[in-house]
C-alpha cells in the first residue's frame, strides 16, 4: 500500500512500499530537518567513488610527464560545485639516477604539484629513486582535492617523468633488475577518485 502526502498548495509525495518479503522498518528521527537525496546532498557527503588498479608493469624514458598506461579513471561530477578527492598510489623506481617523480593529472594537465623552481621537475611525490641497485622499488602517494567546476566527464591519471632528461628508465610496479626469482617482487598501483558534495 502506498501513502500519498498532498502538498499544502499543490502536488503530492508518494511513499511507495518496497517490493520485498517480510517487514521493513524505517525509523524517523525525532528532529526537524531536511531529507538528503542524491540531488540535494549535504556539503561534504561522498557522492560517488571510482577506482582503477594497475597490476601489470610499465616503463618510460620520457623527458616530460607522460601517462602511465592503465593508471587512469574517469568521473562525471553530478554538480559543478563538487570537489574531487584524488588518491594516487604509484609503485616504481629509477635506480640509475635521481629526478624521476610522479604526479596526478586532470585531462592531461598536472595538478597538486610543486611550485616550479628553475629546471627542477615539479611533481606531486618524492623522487622515485633507490640507492639499492636493481632490487628495490617503493610506493609513492599523492593526494589532491580538486575543484574542476564542471559536470562534464573528467579523466584523472597518474603520470611520471624519467630522471636526467630521460636518459634513464623509470619502472612502474617492478624493480629495475626484475629478476625472475623470489628475491624480487612485483607491485600494484592505483588511482581513486571521490566526488565530494560542495
Amino acid at each position: 500500500m502506498s501513502i500519498v502526502l498532498q502538498g499544502s498548495t499543490s502536488g503530492s509525495v508518494t511513499l511507495q512500499e518496497p517490493a520485498v518479503a517480510g517487514t521493513t522498518v524505517l525509523n524517523l528521527p525525532a528532529v526537524s530537518g531536511n531529507v538528503l537525496t542524491d540531488t540535494s546532498p549535504k556539503a561534504g557527503n561522498v557522492l560517488q567513488v571510482l577506482s582503477t588498479t594497475k597490476t601489470d608493469t610499465f616503463s618510460s624514458t620520457a623527458s616530460s610527464f607522460t601517462d602511465v598506461t592503465g593508471l587512469s579513471v574517469s568521473i562525471t561530477p553530478t554538480s559543478a560545485t563538487s570537489k574531487i578527492f584524488v588518491i594516487l598510489s604509484i609503485a616504481g623506481v629509477n635506480a640509475d639516477t635521481t629526478g624521476s617523480t610522479a604526479r596526478v593529472a586532470r585531462n592531461g594537465t598536472g595538478i597538486g604539484v610543486a611550485t616550479s623552481a628553475g629546471s627542477r621537475n615539479a611533481g606531486g611525490t618524492g623522487e622515485m629513486y633507490s640507492t639499492v641497485a636493481g632490487s628495490v622499488f617503493l610506493t609513492y602517494i599523492s593526494t589532491v582535492l580538486d575543484s574542476p567546476a564542471t559536470t562534464s566527464a573528467i579523466t584523472y591519471s597518474g603520470q611520471i617523468i624519467a630522471g636526467s632528461g630521460g636518459s634513464y628508465t623509470t619502472y612502474i610496479n617492478r624493480s629495475s633488475a626484475d629478476g625472475n626469482n623470489n628475491t624480487y617482487s612485483r607491485g600494484a598501483s592505483s588511482i581513486t577518485v571521490m566526488e565530494i558534495a560542495g
